[in-house]
């Protein structure tokens, strides 16, 4: 493919880094845009998360990165975590480097996220290009536009309706679906049962139990003052 006809669609909060005017220098159309999920989209179903091993050690502390990777992958055929920077400075960021790679592992297995290091934002750049213009890659990065309510199938609009739910995209939606039958079902399911569909773990599983369990007290209406009369 060439690079000139190549169309990747960046979160706007990466324009910070410099890849975004990296990808332009080099002739790649890039749209900036906000996203959801992930901070690159170099194909209709490639995502990358572009991570400084210091935010990477960061983000494992407070938990964000396996609920991050845990999107990645719902929403994603092929997720990517890229880590920019030198692992020789891991000991300056971290005390114990197996804490590291146990995350790294566990990234990579169980959530089925592929993990690629490069040293700084000019490779990460490359690796874009080459991750958006692979052999056997189909049509460049599309934001997923929402389904058409005329016309949907009782399947379509159920599947539409639970990926309304924080943190749950189209594939989670339809494991939810295949497990419970219908979204009354899953409503009404407990963390346990939740945290037994595939890819959705305990987590998540308590974040849905308590949005659908927990109840809300109604905005307040607003008072209406009446208008004084002209004099």
């Amino acid at each position: 493919m060439d690079i000139t006809s190549l169309h990747i669609i960046a979160d706007k909060r990466e324009r910070k880094s410099g890849i975004p005017d990296l990808l332009g220098a080099a002739g790649v159309n890039t749209e900036i845009v906000t996203l959801k999920t992930g901070d690159y989209i170099v194909a209709s179903q490639t995502v990358v998360e572009r991570k400084s091993i210091r935010d990477f050690v960061s983000s494992v502390a407070d938990g964000r990165l396996y609920d991050q990777c845990a999107r990645l992958n719902a929403e994603f055929r092929n997720p990517v975590l890229v880590m920019e920077g030198s692992s020789d400075k891991l000991a300056k960021i971290i005390d114990n480097p197996f804490v590291f790679y146990a995350a790294v592992s566990r990234v990579a297995v169980e959530f089925g996220v592929s993990v690629i290091q490069t040293p700084n934002a000019t490779h990460t750049a490359k690796l874009l290009i080459s991750l958006g213009t692979r052999k056997g890659v189909r049509g460049g990065a599309l934001l997923k536009k929402p389904r058409k309510k005329t016309g949907a199938t009782l399947q379509e609009q159920q599947i539409a309706m639970l990926c309304g739910l924080p943190g749950i995209g189209e594939k989670l939606a339809v494991r939810l679906l295949e497990k419970f039958g219908t979204p009354r079902a899953v409503m009404s399911a407990t963390v346990g049962e939740l945290a037994q569909v595939e890819k959705l773990g305990r987590a998540r599983a308590l974040k849905l139990y308590a949005i659908m369990a927990t109840s809300a007290k109604p905005p307040k209406a607003r008072r209406r003052t009446k208008a004084k009369p002209r004099s």
